[in-house]
């Protein structure tokens, strides 16, 4: 409106009539054009609209996320060498410690994708989360430097370092899972947001959304193969404040690089809390337990292209959890109680509840996954410990081992997206070449693998074991196969899974179904854990050692990894019948088609 009365000034200064009418009739195109733009943003379902977003949006978020992973690594892919070589843990304790840990890092995605959903939105989450990620580290970095390494470079596997002190452990502990809680609550959020940025409505956009999840995997593990080498060689080095202290430098940059991006992204609104609308359904179902669901064209819906959740598309209504269809089944009670929503809610609502529902036996097939990846944090860093890491006098560190890791994904990545997906997609004439449930059944196939490979390593580490030394003669280069399986499977498993969950999640609940992801990873880590301790328990009776004792040589750590693998292959047999019942959401995006269209009305008349 100030452009308005502007140019209004501007008419009345005019000399010419004829100047002054083409004057009047370009601030008449401007106020329609502002109007009509105005009037497409409030219909808009969720965005605030504006010409926003797009790739350059995408590659700030994405340089984001790789230089928070590089912080995040930089503590996480070595800390079972911290906890047994500087706080003096067992490797038993230590395996299960990281595994904790781990699983509250990615336990507490469920939190920021809340919040994120219902009240701050995608960009206030993660500003807020980035702040305590880079809290924690500098607690991290203080506690190693003042109360734990001593003396001065010890922790480099020969040098021991002195006790630790309560308060030093209290402050540690303390700094690690405010990095968990920061990390954690930031990914689901980032990840999420960065797809805001591209409009599924439109076909282009569509796909440039589907190409984002993999490069977000990609900047992933680009800023971890940092943590994997460069980081990871100075902590080995008993140098581990600065590597701490690297950490939070990379993690700054990633802060203030997103804040000062803030004016070129995409917002969309948070939908509110959606658990009294899940609730409402569950409520509203019970209460009509004895009412037979009507026809599926007679179900309680809203007039018009506006659904009862603000900020979401309409769902069409599918035939899974029939029961929950008597939410929606109009009664003469209900017209008496005006239309309470714990009596009656609409198909959306019943709709947003089902997909929760349907989501979940896919979610929980890939928690066995989640087992074999975080082995690469603990066991496959313990098993390469107490192998000939040695090149010349150049010593590897083991925990450098997982760059190997990383390459795989990055090399599978682009040749999954430049080979795989245009020659599955001529075959099975799928544009995305092979189903994101197709992909993440490759992705436990491949992961089984990767456990009979590390099993066989075991096998072979031990032939090689020289009596008297703690190191075996095996080069620790035997550990190759493992680590590429192991990332081979994560460009199926997890760009599949953020692409399924995010992709499958109506809109109110976006940041949830990303946060699926790495809930999975969670509860792996839990059950890793789990799984240690019970074959402990039963392995150490009659004072035998276990198959994961502090001396690995006395063991049979190559039995744990092949019970993972008789595990996983067991989960995929019951992942191909939940993949086969699984039905994809139906979402109406005639009101985003629509919005198209008019957008693109008003774009021709600039």
């Amino acid at each position: 409106m100030d452009s308005f009365s502007s140019t209004n000034v501007v008419l009345k200064k005019q000399v010419t009539g004829e100047s002054s009418v083409i004057s009047r009739e370009n601030v008449a195109v401007k106020r329609i054009r502002t109007e009509e733009e105005q009037e497409i943003a409030n219909r808009k379902p969720s965005l605030i609209w504006k010409r926003t977003g797009g790739w350059t949006a995408a590659s700030i978020l994405l340089a984001n996320q790789c230089l928070a992973t590089l912080a995040f690594f930089g503590v996480g892919v070595n800390l079972v060498l911290f906890l047994t070589r500087v706080l003096g843990q067992s490797n038993a304790d230590a395996a299960n410690n990281v595994s904790k840990w781990t699983g509250t890092v990615y336990l507490c995605s469920l939190v920021g994708a809340f919040l994120s959903d219902s009240y701050w939105g995608r960009y206030l989450t993660c500003a807020i989360f980035q702040l305590i990620f880079v809290s924690g580290l500098v607690l991290v970095s203080v506690s190693s430097w003042f109360f734990l390494i001593k003396p001065d470079g010890c922790g480099d596997g020969k040098l021991t370092c002195v006790p630790a002190t309560s308060m030093g452990q209290v402050v540690f502990y303390l700094a690690i899972y405010l990095v968990a809680f920061g990390y954690g609550g930031h990914q689901p959020s980032i990840a999420t947001f960065g797809a805001d940025q591209f409009d599924e409505s439109k076909p282009k956009e569509r796909n440039s959304k589907a190409a984002f999840f993999c490069y977000f995997y990609f900047a992933l593990n680009f800023g971890s193969l940092f943590s994997n080498t460069l980081l990871v060689y100075f902590e080995d080095h008993g140098r581990w404040t600065l590597g701490f202290l690297l950490s939070l430098g990379s993690a700054v940059i990633a802060l203030v690089s997103f804040l000062f991006g803030a004016p070129g992204y995409k917002y969309v609104k948070p939908c509110g809390n959606p658990l009294p609308r899940v609730a409402q359904v569950f409520v509203a179902a019970a209460r009509k337990w004895d009412v037979i669901p009507v026809k599926a064209d007679e179900l309680y819906e809203l007039e018009g292209p506006e659904s009862a959740i603000k900020g979401s598309r309409k769902i069409f209504h599918s035939e899974e959890f029939e029961f929950l269809d008597k939410a929606a089944t109009m009664t003469e009670d209900d017209l008496s109680h005006q239309k309470n929503p714990w009596r009656l809610c609409t198909i959306t609502q019943v709709e947003e509840a089902k997909c929760v529902l349907k989501m979940l036996p896919i979610w929980l097939c890939t928690i066995i996954y989640s087992v074999v990846f975080t082995q690469m944090a603990s066991l496959f860093v313990e098993q390469g410990d107490v192998m000939n890491s040695y090149i010349g006098k150049f010593h590897l560190p083991a925990a450098s081992m997982s760059a190997f890791d990383i390459c795989s994904v990055l090399v599978c990545t682009g040749i999954y997206r430049q080979i795989l997906v245009p020659l599955a997609g001529r075959l099975s004439g799928n544009p995305k070449g092979l189903t994101e449930l197709q992909r993440m059944g490759i992705g436990l196939v491949i992961g089984m693998l990767a456990m009979l490979a590390a099993g066989a390593t075991e096998i072979e580490r031990l032939k090689n074991v020289i009596e008297g030394h703690k190191v075996s003669s095996l080069s620790i280069f035997w550990q190759i196969p493992q680590y590429v399986l192991v990332g081979a499977s994560e460009v199926f498993m997890y760009i599949g899974q953020l692409e399924f969950f995010n992709g499958q999640a109506p809109d109110g609940i976006k940041s949830f179904g990303s946060s699926l992801c790495m809930a999975s990873i969670s509860l792996g880590n839990y059950a890793s854990s789990m799984l240690v301790n019970m074959v402990m328990k039963i392995t150490t009776k009659g004072d035998k050692p276990g198959w994961i004792p502090d001396d690995l040589n006395t063991g049979h750590m190559d039995r744990f990894y092949f019970l993972i693998a008789v595990l996983t292959a067991f989960d995929f047999v019951i992942y191909l019948f939940c993949a086969k019942w699984y039905k994809p959401i139906n979402i109406d995006d005639s009101q985003g088609i629509e919005m198209e269209k008019q957008e693109d009305d008003v774009l021709a008349k600039v």
